[in-house]
């Protein structure tokens, strides 16, 4: 989406795909069985495929070929998950002390 070529409709629909996967509020509450999770079944994947068709084919071509040739450096994966491993065993120590 950073692409100077990238449209401005594509990018309000993938801010709003966004918007949506993340916001509490659905069309159809999570609690209705089956169709709570239904509509972000359906509407998430076809938010994302109009994001994708109304990139240009050459702006597509030319982001695709900058992430093959920079791809991303994941430097701090495994000291990340570790911090969080240990952040998680902290808390449950914590919760069983204040249980005990």
């Amino acid at each position: 989406m950073k692409h100077p070529g990238t449209p401005w409709p594509a990018k309000v629909v993938a801010a709003l795909v966004v918007a949506y996967a993340l916001s509490p509020i659905d069309l159809i509450p999570d609690f209705v069985p089956v169709l709570g999770y239904l509509d972000d079944l359906i509407l998430l994947p076809l938010g994302i495929a109009l994001a994708i068709r109304l990139i240009p084919p050459t702006v597509l071509e030319d982001c695709r070929r900058q992430a093959r040739e920079n791809p991303p450096r994941l430097g701090l994966g495994l000291a990340g998950a570790v911090a969080i491993v240990a952040l998680w065993l902290w808390a449950l120590y914590a919760l069983y002390r204040c249980l005990a």
